[in-house]
């Protein structure tokens, strides 16, 4: 029993290495080949696991062999954009110029009602409104909405806008990100005047805080007994 702890715990280690150097795309929509990498590190992880007679280095040696051949793979995927094509595949038109491709579906084994759902989701629920719809290399579907179909913006409107400041987490569960905080043009020693203002005691007492574009910070308190609606401190 405690040899198997130890060879999960091994193999566990060298799996989240394996990922953490293969990158993060492994861990958004994957192309084929890293679909096939990901699967066979899978497998090759549970064999000394699940068999105390299994060798744990081969299982290492081969896990990072595998790691080792889709960092190559993905370098010489950047570097040619034929072998990437062979590699992963190239993207399909499904929609050109609001024409269906009727061929190009049936080739990539799409009925009309996927293709409907896939539209749903990226808010365009008639064929009509699109322009294009292009299935990527890694099986998700972009789609580029006719010009009147499309939301009216800002720069339809020849409005003037800023652009908008990323929100920062300035507290999580009652841990304060002082960093984050100063960021948000706050030291620790206004911030808990601010929270003493609106009746928090304590930092402890939060369980999110963040700061917005406009720079005010939204505080969503942790005690059932406080209000559970939003407290909000202007910088």
């Amino acid at each position: 029993m405690l040899i198997v702890a130890i060879r999960t715990f091994i193999m566990y280690l060298i799996l989240l290495l394996a990922v953490r150097i293969m990158g993060k795309s492994e861990l958004s929509k994957m192309s084929p080949f890293q679909l096939v990498i990901i699967f066979m590190i899978a497998e090759l992880a549970a064999i000394p696991i699940d068999s105390a007679d299994a060798s744990l280095i081969n299982g290492i040696i081969a896990i990072t062999t595998l790691m080792f051949l889709q960092v190559l793979i993905s370098f010489l995927s950047i570097k040619s954009e034929s072998f990437k094509n062979f590699i992963s595949g190239k993207p399909t038109m499904l929609i050109e110029n609001g024409k269906l491709n009727i061929k190009e579906l049936a080739r990539q084994r799409i009925s009309s009602t996927d293709l409907l759902e896939q539209l749903r989701l990226e808010n365009c629920p008639s064929i009509s409104d699109v322009n294009y719809a292009i299935l990527e290399s890694n099986g998700q579907l972009s789609v580029i909405p006719k010009a009147k179909a499309k939301p009216v913006t800002p720069k339809d409107m020849k409005l003037a806008v800023s652009d908008g400041v990323l929100p920062v987490i300035v507290v999580s569960d009652g841990n304060i990100y002082e960093r984050n905080l100063l960021m948000s043009g706050m030291d620790m020693i206004n911030f808990e005047k601010k929270l003493k203002s609106v009746n928090i005691s304590s930092v402890k007492d939060i369980f999110l805080a963040f700061c917005d574009s406009e720079k005010i910070i939204h505080i969503y308190t942790s005690s059932q007994e406080m209000s559970p609606y939003a407290k909000e401190i202007k910088i």
